[in-house]
C-alpha cells in the first residue's frame, strides 16, 4: 500500500498547485431548467432485489455488516462535503483496470447516500462496454440506457427502483460499440444535463469504464462535476495510479478509494 501512498503524494503535489479540489483525500472503505432532451417521466417501476444476491457481491444493505456500513457512512459523508461545498451533483467513479472495484464502491455509496433523508440517489450505470450494475442487484432488464440513447426507449421504462426508499437506477443491458463516441455525443450530455438538474436535491452517481481500458472515462468527464477514483490494494501499481491521475489532471477529483485495505479512514492525501 506504501507505493500507492507515494504515488497519490506525487499526484497531489503536482496537481495542488493548479486546482483547487487537486485530488482530494482518500477514501479507503477497507470493504437550471432541463434542455429539450424530450424525456417524460411517470412512476419508476420497482423490481425488488434479492438480499443474498447483494450480500454475495459485498454490497451493503443492513447492518449484519457494521464494519462495511460504517466504512460507506464514513465515504458519504466525505462525499457530501466535498460535493456541498461546491454546489455539484453529478459524480463519475471509476478505477485504473477492471477488478478495483469501482463499481461496489459506486453501489455502496448510492445504498449509502439513499438511506439519507435530505434528497435522492440516481445510479446510472454508464459502462456501456461492460454493464453490470443491474447484476448486483439480481436484475435483469429487459431495456437499459442504450436502449434509450440508440432505440428511443422512454426513460420511465428504463428507470428502476430497486427496493430501496429514495435509489433509482439507470441500469446498463448488453455491451454497446462505440462506447466512447457515445459518451462524448451531444445526446448523452443533453441527458446527463437533464438527470443533474430536474431535480436539484438529487445526487447523479455514474459507474463508468475503467480508465486504462478504453477512453470512455475521459470522453465522459465534460459531463460531470467530479471523480473519484478507486485503488485495490495489493492490486493497484505505482504506474497505473501515476496513469491515471494523469489521464484526469484536468478533472476535479474529489478523492480516492483504497478498497481491499486493513486500514480505517486516513488523512495522508
Amino acid at each position: 500500500m506504501e507505493r500507492i501512498k507515494q504515488a497519490l503524494d506525487k499526484a497531489r503535489a503536482e496537481r495542488g498547485s493548479e486546482r483547487g479540489v487537486g485530488g482530494g483525500a482518500p477514501m479507503s472503505t477497507g470493504a437550471s431548467s432541463a434542455p429539450e432532451t424530450g424525456i417524460e417521466y411517470s412512476q419508476t417501476k420497482v423490481q425488488t432485489f434479492d438480499p443474498n444476491v447483494l450480500k454475495s457481491k459485498c454490497v451493503v444493505v443492513d447492518d449484519s455488516n457494521k464494519m462495511g456500513l460504517t466504512a460507506y457512512k464514513m465515504l458519504r459523508t466525505q462525499v457530501m462535503q466535498r460535493m456541498t461545498a461546491r454546489g455539484w451533483n453529478a459524480l463519475a467513479i471509476t478505477s485504473p483496470a477492471p477488478g478495483d472495484g469501482k463499481t461496489v464502491t459506486a453501489i455502496n455509496l448510492a445504498i449509502s447516500l439513499a438511506r439519507e433523508l435530505h434528497h435522492t440517489v440516481l445510479l446510472v450505470d454508464m459502462d456501456l462496454r461492460n454493464p453490470s450494475v443491474h447484476r448486483y442487484f439480481g436484475l435483469e432488464p429487459t431495456v437499459g440506457i442504450s436502449d434509450y440513447l440508440l432505440h428511443s426507449v422512454p426513460m420511465n421504462e428504463v428507470l428502476i427502483n430497486p427496493g430501496i426508499e429514495r435509489l433509482v437506477l439507470l441500469p446498463g443491458r448488453t455491451s454497446v460499440e462505440n462506447s466512447s463516441e457515445i459518451l462524448a455525443s451531444p445526446t448523452m450530455g443533453k441527458l446527463v444535463q437533464e438527470l443533474k438538474t430536474r431535480y436539484p436535491s438529487r445526487m447523479v452517481i455514474f459507474d463508468l469504464p475503467p480508465l486504462l481500458a478504453a477512453d470512455d472515462a475521459l470522453s465522459f468527464a465534460p459531463y460531470v462535476d467530479a471523480f473519484l477514483l478507486v485503488f485495490r490494494d495489493g492490486k493497484t501499481t505505482k504506474t497505473e495510479v501515476d496513469h491515471s491521475m494523469q489521464i484526469l489532471r484536468d478533472v476535479p477529483i474529489i478523492g480516492t478509494v483504497l478498497n481491499g485495505s486493513d486500514e480505517r479512514l486516513s488523512s495522508y492525501y
